[in-house]
């Protein structure tokens, strides 16, 4: 996936290329002779906007990436090449050649692409959602879907999300207490700490921010530290596209990488080193990096402390940034949409009451619920452009060829956004998965594919939304919530909201007459 961010950085690419453009023209021309005697295999390349040299089509990203390639793709059509630099990309961005794609295609597009990030933040690529198709792969995908992901896992551990809500709720009532009944909350600090910390308990067995130090400066201190060692995914950037950047240290951003992979492995390591002490005298394996090193004793060449810090790593990376960014767009539409946010308060008052916080068990009666959060993930998916694929073969789709070694990119954006595919799609309507959502999910499985499709597809889906879920329905429970501004953040145009307009959500909070009573007893 690439970030936002890099697509800042070409606007600024080409005074630093002079210096070295003799170099690259060489390169180039070389290149374009190979291209040359190659031609009978381009005519069947996907279509292509007009490339300039050196840089491509670089000059073509104006806006965020995935925006920028979704205009294209109106033009050029839903399979869509470019060539970034040296690499050489195509961009998918309708359900049918999704489906293409990983159904008759799905073996032959199960690698990904290397990359600078990839050789210096995914341990040797042993992270198993960057590690290479085939019998590695295998048994880690098997190992954590069984150990986090499957659904008797999900159910050991909604103890930890449940426990952990009552804390953020029990933090939100006396803060309002405080301020005379009302108060303003930072939603997006609030939800990382919810996030953060129920991944602790699933991974150590331990919160990492205190219920005591997470209404104080410490608390936030200390979000901040680890948000910064772990929000930052293996993304491809500039040296990706021109190789010589990385030979000569383009901004220093190898050496970062070097440096945030070794607080990385700081933080991980005294994870595992805690847990490795303190199991001398336990017997039963409560969290994930007990059960790991209880294989590690059995196995200890394959399950290395490297291989379990690849796994914690991308537990952090994948299953909490993500899960909080959504919560924040729920709160953000649900707040310019009360109709909607008063038709799920309706749900949940019918389905839970008023006598408890609604629970795990309750959300598949939530069936509203749902469809907010599954309408919130088709306007704001936490990855708009799905991780690449690199084919390991030339394969064809669309009725293009796609060359071995293109890295290939599902735009969900483009498709989840596109008005052939979804009625008024910049309008947020919960409605439309409304009905028999068995039926919608198969009409429509490759129109809506915001954790990915095919045996790459993310497999903490399940968990993601469960978490989403709890946290949307126990704030629209137990609170009253009102915008801090009304013109502040209009979600109603969905089209002119970025991803990042989420990151500073605040909005007022006061308890419900209703709930008082089961706040007072948390």
């Amino acid at each position: 996936m690439l970030h936002s961010s890099a697509s800042m950085e070409f606007h600024h690419l080409s005074s630093y290329l002079i210096f070295f453009f003799s170099a690259l023209i060489i390169i180039i021309f070389i290149k374009l002779l190979f291209h040359s005697s190659n031609n009978s295999k381009n005519k069947l390349l996907p279509p292509s906007p007009p490339a300039l040299p050196i840089i491509g089509h670089l000059h073509l990203i104006k806006n965020l990436l995935h925006q920028s390639l979704t205009q294209l793709s109106y033009q050029y059509g839903p399979v869509l090449f470019l060539r970034f630099g040296f690499k050489s990309l195509v961009v998918i961005s309708s359900p049918s050649t999704i489906e293409e794609c990983f159904t008759e295609n799905d073996v032959v597009l199960a690698n990904r692409p290397n990359s600078v990030a990839g050789d210096h933040l995914s341990y040797n690529y042993k992270a198993f959602v960057w590690s290479p198709y085939g019998d590695f792969w295998r048994a880690i995908r098997r190992l954590t879907t069984s150990q986090v992901f499957s659904l008797s896992s999900l159910h050991k551990s909604s103890g930890n999300r449940e426990e952990e809500i009552l804390i953020i709720l029990k933090s939100f009532f006396r803060m309002c207490k405080n301020s005379g009944g009302r108060r303003r909350i930072d939603l997006n600090y609030w939800v990382s700490v919810y996030t953060f910390n129920t991944l602790m308990k699933i991974l150590a067995g331990k919160c990492e921010i205190s219920e005591e130090d997470a209404g104080n400066e410490l608390g936030k201190q200390r979000l901040e530290e680890i948000k910064g060692i772990f929000t930052t995914s293996i993304t491809m950037n500039l040296c990706d596209f021109f190789p010589i950047l990385r030979w000569i240290g383009y901004k220093g951003m190898e050496r970062k990488m070097i440096c945030l992979q070794n607080k990385r492995d700081k933080f991980l390591q005294g994870l595992i080193d805690e847990i490795r002490l303190g199991n001398e005298k336990k017997e039963k394996n409560v969290n994930l990096i007990e059960s790991l090193l209880s294989h590690q004793e059995q196995e200890p060449e394959f399950y290395s402390d490297d291989l379990i810090r690849s796994i914690l790593m991308i537990m952090f990376v994948a299953g909490t940034e993500t899960s909080s960014v959504t919560i924040e767009w729920a709160m953000s539409l649900l707040l310019s949409h009360p109709e909607a946010m008063q038709k799920l308060r309706m749900e949940i008052d019918n389905n839970v009451g008023h006598t408890r916080i609604l629970n795990e068990s309750d959300l598949p009666n939530l069936r509203y619920l749902l469809c907010i959060v599954k309408e919130t993930l088709r306007l704001y998916p936490p990855a708009p452009l799905l991780l690449p694929h690199c084919p390991s073969k030339d394969c064809t789709v669309g009725g293009y060829n796609i060359p071995k070694g293109t890295t290939l990119f599902v735009n969900a954006w483009a498709v989840h956004r596109d008005p052939k595919v979804w009625d008024e799609p910049e309008k947020f309507k919960p409605e439309r998965f409304e009905g028999d959502i068995e039926e919608v999910e198969k009409e429509g499985f490759f129109k809506f594919v915001p954790f990915g499709v095919g045996r790459r597809a993310c497999p903490g889906a399940n968990m993601g939304i469960r978490n989403v879920s709890l946290a949307i329905g126990s704030f629209i429970q137990c609170f009253d919530w009102k915008k801090i501004d009304e013109d502040e953040m209009d979600t109603r145009n969905t089209s002119r909201i970025t991803l990042s307009m989420a990151k500073s959500l605040e909005a007022l909070c006061m308890p419900r007459q209703e709930s008082i009573q089961i706040l007072n007893q948390l």
